[in-house]
C-alpha cells in the first residue's frame, strides 16, 4: 500500500499535470467536491438549527408535556381546572427524564385603551414559572416579578404593543368574561417587558402575568391550576415520557405532548429532513460524477505510465490502487476547501444573522444554524467512503490496458 500510494503522490498529484490536458478538468473536480460539501453542511446546519429552534419556542410557551384535566375543550382556554395531589406533583418533579415542571391557567379576556381593542389570551403563571425560556425572546424591560402577594406586572409580545399603542411601563384594563348574566371582571396590568418570538401563533394573543388573577376571577383554590407544563431533558424521548407520564396521573387527567397537540407544524418540520436527503444526495451525485470524469480523464492521459508499470511486473489492482489513492487526494483538496468555506459561512449567519426569513412562514426571523462537529464529521467520512467505492467503477477500465498497446499509446 505504502508503495502505491507514494507512486500515486510522485508521479500522479505532482505539478506534471498542472500545465496538462487534466489541469482544468481536475479543478473543476475540486471544486466540485468543495461545492457540495458546502452545500451538504449549509443544508443540514439550517435544516436542523431551523427545526430545533421551531421545537424550542413551541416548548417555551407551552413546555413539552402538558398536563391538563380530561376534556373534549380544544381551544387555548382553561375550562376545568386541574387539582393535582401534592405527593403526585412531587414525584412528577423527580421523575426521571423531567427537567422542570411549572403551574399555568389561561383565559380569554380584552384589553381596552382609548384608542384599540384587542381580544388576548391571558397566560397565568406561578412562582415556579422558568422564565429562562423566554428569555431570549424579550427585547424590552424585565420578566415579571412574583412575590407573595398578587402582582399586575404583565409580560406583552411587541405585536399586541404596537396594535394597542402601548409601550413599556403602560398600564391598561382587561375585561374577563364571567359565567353568562354576570359583569365582566376588570383588571388594571402593568407593562414591565416586551417579548417578540417571532411566532405569530402565541405573539399575536398571550400575555402572561401572574395566575392568582385567574384563580380569583373563576374562584378557584390556591391548589386549582389550569394545567402542568412539563420540560424534559431529551426531546426524541417526549412522546415517551409522555405516555410514562399518562400512565402515573389519574384517569381523569391527561398529558399530551406538543408533537400531537401541534401536530400541523411537527409534519411540516419532518419535511426538512426530506428536503435535506435530497441535498445530500444531489451533491453527492454531483460530486462523484465530477470524480469519475476527472479519474478517467487522468487514466487515458497516462496510459503510457500504466502499461510501464505493468511492464515492471505491477498487477492491474496495485494500478488500480494508485489512481484511486489520487482520485482521493484530489476529493480531500475539495473537502478542505469545502469545509473551510461552509464553517466561515455559517459563523457569519450565527453571528451577524444575515440571511433573514419571513416569520409568518417560517415561525423565525434569521435563519438559525446549528454546527454539530459529529454532522460534518459524518458527511465528510460518507463523501470520501462514497467517491472510493464510486471510483472502483471507472478504475476497472486500467484492466482493459495491455503494455504493449500503451508503450505505443500517444
Amino acid at each position: 500500500m505504502n508503495l502505491e500510494y507514494f507512486i500515486a503522490k510522485r508521479l500522479i498529484t505532482a505539478k506534471s499535470y498542472k500545465s496538462s490536458v487534466s489541469s482544468p478538468i481536475i479543478k473543476i473536480a475540486i471544486l466540485a467536491i468543495a461545492l457540495s460539501i458546502v452545500m451538504m453542511i449549509v443544508a443540514v446546519a439550517t435544516g436542523i438549527g431551523l427545526q430545533q429552534k421551531i421545537r424550542e419556542k413551541i416548548a417555551a410557551f407551552n413546555g413539552h408535556i402538558i398536563v391538563s384535566n380530561y376534556d373534549d375543550n380544544q381551544s387555548q382556554v382553561t375550562v376545568q381546572p386541574i387539582d393535582m395531589p401534592k405527593q403526585l406533583f412531587v414525584k412528577l418533579k423527580d421523575y426521571a427524564g423531567i427537567a422542570h415542571v411549572q403551574e399555568v391557567a389561561t383565559k380569554a379576556g380584552l384589553i381596552r385603551t382609548e384608542k384599540e381593542f384587542e381580544g388576548i389570551v391571558f397566560k397565568g403563571v406561578g412562582r415556579e414559572y422558568d422564565w429562562s425560556k423566554l428569555q431570549e425572546f424579550l427585547v424590552q424591560g424585565q420578566m415579571p416579578k412574583f412575590d407573595n402577594t398578587t402582582t399586575n406586572q404583565v409580560l406583552i409580545s411587541t405585536f399586541l404593543a404596537n396594535r394597542l399603542h402601548l409601550k413599556l411601563g403602560d398600564a391598561f384594563n382587561t375585561f374577563f368574561m364571567k359565567e353568562q348574566g354576570k359583569r365582566p371582571s376588570v383588571r388594571k396590568f402593568t407593562i414591565v417587558g416586551i417579548y417578540n418570538s417571532g411566532f405569530q401563533e402565541f405573539d399575536s394573543s398571550y400575555v402572561i402575568g401572574d395566575i392568582q388573577h385567574i384563580q380569583r376571577i373563576n374562584k378557584w383554590q390556591k391548589n386549582q391550576v389550569g394545567a402542568y407544563e412539563v420540560f424534559v431533558d431529551d426531546f426524541t424521548k417526549m412522546e415517551q415520557t409522555a405516555q410514562e407520564v399518562y400512565q402515573t396521573i389519574p384517569p381523569t387527567y391527561n398529558s399530551i405532548s406538543i408533537q400531537e397537540k401541534y401536530a400541523s407544524i411537527f409534519e411540516w418540520l419532518k419535511l426538512f429532513d426530506f428536503n435535506i436527503l435530497v441535498v445530500l444526495i444531489i451533491m453527492i451525485v454531483v460530486a462523484t460524477i465530477n470524480m469519475i470524469v476527472a479519474l478517467l480523464v487522468l487514466i487515458l492521459e497516462r496510459t503510457q505510465l500504466i502499461g510501464l508499470l505493468k511492464a515492471v511486473g505491477a498487477s492491474d489492482w496495485s494500478v488500480r490502487k494508485i489512481f484511486i489513492y489520487n482520485a482521493l487526494h484530489l476529493v480531500s483538496r475539495g473537502l478542505l476547501y469545502g469545509n473551510s468555506i461552509a464553517l466561515f459561512l455559517l459563523f457569519l449567519q450565527k453571528q451577524f444573522g444575515i440571511i433573514k426569513l419571513n416569520p409568518e412562514s417560517y415561525y423565525v426571523a434569521v435563519a438559525p444554524v446549528v454546527i454539530n462537529p459529529l454532522h460534518i464529521l459524518f458527511l465528510n467520512i460518507g463523501t470520501v467512503i462514497i467517491c472510493g467505492l464510486v471510483l472502483l467503477i471507472p478504475s476497472y477500465i486500467i484492466t482493459k490496458i495491455t503494455p504493449v498497446r500503451a508503450l505505443r499509446f500517444e
